[in-house]
């Protein structure tokens, strides 16, 4: 494609799901060198869509909500004031679908959305990762160099947080919604305990909103240090570039960090299914049970035992 042309990608979220889609989006923005690629993503991801120089253009999509008439008008003039001639959708849900209803004419469409030019309608699309869904949907324009993004292109330095190496990345929120996926933060207290005496400084990553669990681990290990609400994405992918390896709940930043080849042990109960959720990387173990809680400590111990951490 020449410079004359003009692409969509869309990508609304959540975190594991953008960050699993950089790859399919570096893939794209190799496949069309020369054309005009915008980017149409929610605002907590914008930053990653600009920093990643795949795109020229980032849009923040406020994402209206059903009777909401004039923000559905402003999205439909956008959309349409683009002229875009090809659309790749990798978020591909109602949304979008929809989205593809707004335009007065219609792009090329690669995505599951009926009446797609390139319409990836294959139960496999979701049978898996959100990233293999990816691949094959891609296949469908051509494009098969689809790897997973390391995250590379993101700059800078973590000498501010002044950690001492080697430390070792502990995440244990997740989700407000899904308790059920939050291994007992008692544990994670006991853990980062075990941790030091191994000689790794335990590092605790975190919402604001998850202050609550970084203290009852810190109160039972106080030599922890708490990270929580002190961190951007990136700040999170430089630490993970550095850490021995990271042990968390199923929730968006472990997908930052294994992205990052850094050693990820990643647990799951019966409500979240790793087939379809663990995160992508080069070192990636899960340990599950039908219930979070029963996930033992001893368990996650003799599993962390047995297995290299990488050198500081």
């Amino acid at each position: 494609m020449n410079s004359s042309q003009k692409i969509l990608v869309i990508k609304l979220g959540a975190l594991g799901d953008f960050v699993q889609a950089l790859g399919p989006m570096a893939a794209i923005a190799r496949h069309h060198p020369d054309a005009d690629i915008t980017l149409l993503t929610t605002e907590n991801f914008v930053s990653l869509g600009i920093s990643c120089g795949y795109f020229d253009h980032v849009w923040n999509d406020e994402k209206p909500k059903r009777l909401n008439l004039k923000g559905w008008a402003s999205l439909r003039k956008r959309l349409n004031q683009g002229k875009f001639d090809r659309v790749y959708d990798l978020q591909n849900n109602k949304r979008t679908a929809l989205y593809f209803r707004l335009f007065k004419k219609k792009p090329e469409w690669v995505g599951a959305a009926k009446g797609a030019s390139h319409r990836n309608d294959s139960p496999q699309r979701t049978a898996g990762h959100s990233f293999d869904g990816h691949i094959q949907t891609l296949k469908l324009a051509d494009i098969n160099d689809v790897t997973i993004d390391k995250m590379d292109w993101v700059k800078g330095d973590i000498n501010h947080f002044d950690i001492q190496k080697p430390y070792i990345l502990l995440v244990p929120g997740c989700a407000p919604e899904r308790p059920e996926k939050r291994w007992a933060a008692k544990n994670f207290g006991a853990l980062a305990r075990t941790l030091h005496g191994w000689g790794y400084t335990p590092v605790i990553l975190g919402t604001k909103s998850e202050e609550d669990i970084a203290e009852t681990i810190c109160k039972i290990f106080p030599e922890s240090i708490n990270l929580t609400g002190k961190t951007a994405l990136s700040d999170i992918i430089l630490l993970a570039r550095h850490a021995a390896t990271a042990i968390g709940n199923d929730t968006g930043p472990m997908h930052l960090i294994a992205q990052t080849s850094c050693p990820s042990y990643v647990l799951f109960s019966r409500h979240s299914d790793p087939v379809k959720h663990a995160p992508k990387g080069e070192s990636v173990l899960t340990i599950r049970m039908d219930e979070i809680n029963d996930i033992s400590l001893d368990k996650v111990i003799s599993t962390l035992s047995v297995h290299d951490f990488r050198a500081a």
